[in-house]
């Protein structure tokens, strides 16, 4: 049985939570205890119908508000597929979350309003699941129930929507007709709207076709430990391995790899893993690899295949989305956190911000702040090893740290 992840996102109170409370209750993918504490938290709340949006707002905040704040995740299966989703605030002010929650997913869902058609966030979300390469989205038109299941107003969204995701380059988006709280088109087909000729929200998420997200052409190993045992067993004595996580290609057996950054080759000469010695590896695998040759190798280090190696400097082009209140300094120093490895690094140039409502580039006004989405240059204080994010997600993307702070500034991807 293969597997879904897939987010949602769109603007705050679209229904985001819940249409998923909804597909969890109709799915009877919720225990009998849970549902009882939602019908007392709906009941305490003095609500006429249960609300099924508690099952994803956990947090207290975010049932006081009535609002999503931190992303939810949600596990749940039916008899076609497994799903891992992503239930994402909509709120401007947790964008950053959206990022978080979208940067896994290979297939985002967009709730809008049917009262208030498209808005500032439903753009944003959209080209944030462009710049994440999201190819496959899913519009939903919310509560239709509130304006009387009229075709006439989900034909001019869905028009409206059509005319903006052409400027990007989103290859597949599908338009259902839902009401998450009465259930029309989220499980089963709805009787209020057979104007709808489409299927429902479930039929389609077990339906839909991903494809592989994958990298499996370029092989790329990211050294995180070497596993150097101090046992006394002599079987151990001389055992010296790099564990890490597979980012793209297949590595096996008897394969001649070479060390980044120091350029040295050697061949692989076991592959060890949780379940015992392996033939050949593949993302997104968790491996041991033992080499055949002693070399200097430590964490941050790549192994990658001698005809196929990344690419190599300090100079970068990132398309950047901003996570911190705190505005992006010019000349600004911060930590890079690249793969495996962190390296200080300073912004050289703010080549241009997108215009959300236009995705027209702005180039009078360079500011970049809370939630902007814009391109720059970055030189980092050494060179890293990396390929551009539309070619591998993994060693294509990077995070920006403040040095003063700790905190996380930005989200970027590597041009």
């Amino acid at each position: 049985m293969d597997l879904l992840r897939f987010a949602t996102a769109g603007s705050v109170d679209d229904g985001k939570s819940t249409l998923i409370g909804r597909l969890l209750y109709d799915t009877k993918s919720i225990f009998e205890d849970q549902l009882t504490a939602i019908e007392a938290a709906s009941k305490r709340r003095g609500e006429e119908h249960v609300n099924l949006a508690l099952l994803t707002d956990g947090l207290r905040a975010e049932r006081e508000q009535g609002i999503t704040i931190d992303v939810a995740y949600r596990y749940f299966a039916t008899p076609s597929r497994k799903f891992i989703l992503a239930d994402c605030p909509g709120h401007i002010q947790y964008t950053r979350n959206m990022v978080t929650g979208a940067s896994t997913a290979q297939l985002l869902v967009i709730l809008i309003d049917a009262r208030q058609g498209i808005v500032e966030q439903t753009r944003r979300h959209t080209f944030i699941a462009e710049l994440l390469g999201i190819k496959h989205l899913v519009v939903c038109v919310n509560k239709m129930d509130l304006v009387e299941y009229d075709e006439k107003i989900y034909e001019q969204i869905k028009a409206e929507y059509l005319s903006f995701v052409r400027k990007t380059r989103i290859s597949e988006v599908s338009f259902i007709p839902i009401s998450a709280l009465k259930g029309d088109n989220v499980v089963e087909k709805s009787e209020n709207m057979k104007w709808y000729k489409g299927t429902s929200f479930l039929y389609h998420l077990e339906n839909a076709y991903i494809g592989n997200t994958w990298d499996f052409i370029n092989s790329r190993f990211a050294v995180q430990h070497v596993i150097r045992p101090q046992s006394k067993e002599e079987d151990l004595h001389d055992y010296r391995g790099y564990a890490g996580e597979v980012l793209g290609g297949v590595f096996k057996k008897g394969d001649k790899v070479t060390v980044l950054p120091s350029g040295f080759s050697t061949t692989i000469k076991k592959l060890d893993s949780f379940d015992g010695e392996q033939e050949k590896t593949f993302p997104p695998q968790n491996i041991t690899m033992l080499l055949e040759d002693d070399i200097d190798i430590s964490r941050g280090d790549m192994l990658v295949k001698a005809d196929n190696k990344p690419t190599i400097g300090q100079d970068l082009e990132v398309m950047i989305c901003w996570l911190n209140e705190q505005k992006l300094q010019p000349n600004g120093k911060y930590l890079l956190r690249h793969t495996t490895q962190e390296v200080k690094a300073i912004l050289k140039e703010v080549v241009y911000k997108i215009d959300i409502n236009t995705l027209h580039r702005t180039e009078n006004d360079l500011t970049i702040g809370l939630n902007d989405i814009g391109r720059i240059r970055i030189r980092t204080a050494k060179p890293i090893f990396y390929d551009s994010y539309s070619k591998n997600k993994r060693t294509g993307s990077l995070i920006l740290i403040d040095l003063q702070t700790n905190a996380t500034v930005a989200a970027g991807m590597i041009i």
